[in-house]
Parts: structure tokens; C-alpha cells; sequence
């Protein structure tokens, strides 16, 4: 994800305590807008086990700060109007999508860098899954809300925190990974190596980039 901006956050937390008077949890809300937006989030996807509830509200108000889309995927079509009911002329800022939310993340929303998971969701765990195997080069957030009582994410590779605000926030970072360039593999290592020219005394200074496990001699 990008570099931390403080003063998205704050900006985003602000506006999401102007919502407080529809907000059931405006600690939570306030929280994760604050953390999308200081985060420079581009894309954001929650995940609904029913009704949309103050956690749209948040990303709405992170997206005003950083540019980015909010994506809600709700289970049914029953739900949508109640959600648009809900968040009133803030629906407007936000995409709805009817549908399974580890099949969408792992496809059209591949690219997500923030994703919010109802942890009351039966298979939260396989979403949060689908959200690590996301394409996104730079990493991702995922945060598990209603998280207490559900138990700890099993991540590879990933560490999870459980933060008691509101009804349980986990929270998990997914790494950056490697990128493509010229058709090349990333992530390889590099090393610099300086050579002096034993006649003029002069340094010449090379950057030399290898395979992982294989080893050059300056």
C-alpha cells in the first residue's frame, strides 16, 4: 500500500463522526475510515453478512479523501434497498454488488488494497483468503468487524491483531509482492560493488542485481 498519510486520516475521521448520528458503532467507523484513507486505500470492498451498516459510511468518507471506490457486496437483492435506506445520499458514493464475496474478490475486485469482512459471514475465513490471494502488487488490509467469539484468522505469512473496539476488529496486512519488469521475475536482490582503479585511485560504483541463493564475487 502507499505511504502513510496523516493528514488523510484525520480528515476522514472527522467527516466519519459527522455521520455519528447514523452510526450504531461511530468508534469502529471512525477507525477504519481513518485507517483506508491515512492508508491511501484506492479500492475498498466490504463485505455484508445482511444490511450495509456505519462501516460504508467510513469508506465513503476515506474514498472522498483519497479518490478511491467503495464497493459493497451484499448476499441478496433483499438487502439492497434497506442499504441504500440506510446510508441516504451517501449510496451514491458507493457501488453495489449482489454476490458471493470470495468469487468477486478473487476476480473483479482482485486488485482491492482495503477489504472489509463481516466476520458473521459463515466462510469470512475463506474471504479473507480470496482477499490475500488478490493481485494487488502492493498489499493489502483486510479487517474482520463483529470479529469476537469468531476465533483468529488463520493467515499464511501474515500476522493478525484482534482489537477490542466496537464488537472485535481483526486485523490483518498482506504483504507486498513481487513485481514483473521487462518480463522478469521481482524481487530479486541486488547489491552494490565498488571497484577502484588501482591506477588513477578512482571508484567506480556498480549496481549488481542476482537470483535469490545465487552469489557473485566482487
Amino acid at each position: 500500500m502507499a505511504c502513510w498519510s496523516a493528514e488523510n486520516a484525520t480528515k476522514a475521521y472527522l467527516s466519519t463522526l459527522k455521520m455519528g448520528h447514523r452510526a450504531k458503532e461511530p468508534d469502529v467507523a471512525e477507525f477504519i475510515s481513518a485507517l483506508a484513507a491515512g492508508n491511501n486505500a484506492k479500492l475498498m470492498v466490504v463485505a455484508c453478512a445482511n444490511v450495509t451498516s456505519s462501516t460504508a459510511l467510513a469508506l465513503a468518507a476515506a474514498a472522498h479523501q483519497t479518490g478511491g471506490r467503495v464497493v459493497c457486496i451484499l448476499p441478496g437483492l433483499e438487502e439492497l434497498q434497506p442499504s441504500t435506506e440506510f446510508l441516504g445520499l451517501d449510496s451514491c458514493h458507493i457501488e453495489f454488488v449482489i454476490g458471493e464475496a470470495q468469487a468477486l474478490l478473487l476476480k473483479e475486485y482482485k486488485e482491492s488494497d482495503f477489504v472489509l469482512i463481516d466476520c458473521h459471514l459463515e466462510n469470512h475465513e475463506e474471504i479473507l483468503r480470496a482477499a490475500q490471494a488478490g493481485g494487488n502488487p502492493n498489499g493489502a488490509l483486510v479487517i474482520g468487524y463483529n470479529a469476537f467469539g469468531k476465533g483468529s484468522w488463520r493467515v499464511n505469512g501474515s500476522k493478525t491483531q484482534l482489537l477490542p473496539i466496537g464488537e472485535g476488529l481483526l486485523v490483518t496486512r498482506i504483504g507486498a509482492k513481487a513485481r514483473v519488469n521487462n518480463g522478469e521475475c521481482g524481487g530479486k536482490r541486488s547489491r552494490w560493488v565498488v571497484k577502484v582503479d588501482k591506477c588513477t585511485g578512482e571508484e567506480h560504483v556498480f549496481r549488481v542485481r542476482f537470483p535469490h541463493g545465487k552469489r557473485i564475487e566482487a
